[in-house]
């Protein structure tokens, strides 16, 4: 079978996972607040890390070194991820998604002072453009920028941290042991920050199913996500990645009657050409790894 058409169908799987979670962490934001969020779906991810690593036998590779790194790449995660849920309860989905499409770009901005990349052209050209998008689909001076507005912009920042953090461990440990870290120290940041003020609130009989969706789409979403860049190179997949916009804005649209913004999308489309530029100017460049945002 053709690898470009493989890896559309693992990127299908990615899109309806990543807006499966948007969707279910909409529903859920009703019954739990975001710090809540997170430490129910850290704890069922340490459940599936510690299943899934038992079976496959890779639970030895658990250890303690480098964790330093661990706690900063956690701290930016789980603040990006605590932003994220905030936005997506508060904004157009459309326009969430739009805003965390610039992580890639800021990954360009941080890399040069945290991994020590060099800052080329095609680098400083894509995050020009990211910052232009950003500008139309927030259009500030126009109306005032909602604080869900902020969240979804902050957010991709702290997704750009965590991947940049990501991409230093993964020299020295192993995706086992990196994603055992990611949810115990955000189940510790969860249950610290929900809990600050001693009420953390039970979820639901309803949310439950709402919590399995959103422990569980994250980790398919990633795990279709970085099969398809193992089949086909960033340059197919990209393209295929930024059709979660157009569906997510549909479903805003049938679900939560959101208005089909213009600007968001052209603002988005110019976000997307500069990644993709950026990505081909990287894909002259084998040695340069590539950024994958997470959730």
């Amino acid at each position: 079978m053709n690898p470009a058409l493989v890896a559309a169908l693992w990127m299908s799987g990615a899109i309806v996972s990543f807006t499966s979670m948007a969707v279910a962490g909409r529903a859920i934001s009703l019954d739990l607040d975001t710090f809540e969020i997170m430490l129910y779906r850290s704890l069922l991810g340490i459940v599936i890390v510690l299943t899934v690593s038992s079976i496959v036998g890779t639970r030895r590779q658990i250890t303690t070194r480098n964790m330093g790194l661990h706690l900063v790449r956690n701290i930016s995660h789980f603040t990006g991820q605590n932003l994220w849920f905030f936005a997506v309860a508060t904004i157009p989905l459309a326009q969430v998604f739009s805003l965390e499409f610039t992580s890639p770009l800021w990954v360009v901005v941080l890399s040069p002072l945290i991994l020590g990349e060099a800052l080329t052209r095609s680098r400083v050209f894509a995050a020009l453009l990211g910052f232009i998008g950003i500008l139309i689909v927030t259009r500030p001076g126009t109306s005032e920028i909602s604080p869900g507005v902020i969240a979804a912009a902050l957010a991709a920042i702290g997704f750009a941290g965590s991947a940049v953090f990501t991409r230093r461990l993964t020299r020295t440990e192993t995706i086992t042991c990196i994603l055992f870290w990611l949810t115990t120290l955000q189940a510790v940041f969860g249950l610290v920050c929900a809990g600050y003020d001693g009420d953390i609130a039970l979820p639901a009989r309803s949310s439950v199913p709402l919590l399995g969706v959103i422990g569980c789409a994250g980790l398919i979403a990633h795990f279709c996500l970085t099969t398809a860049l193992r089949i086909a190179p960033a340059t197919v997949v990209m393209p295929i990645d930024f059709a979660r916009l157009p569906v997510v804005a549909i479903i805003g649209a049938l679900v939560y009657g959101e208005i089909l913004d213009p600007f968001v999308f052209i603002g988005a489309a110019i976000i997307f050409v500069g990644n993709y530029v950026n990505i081909l100017a990287e894909s002259k460049n084998p040695a340069t790894p590539r950024t994958v945002s997470e959730k």
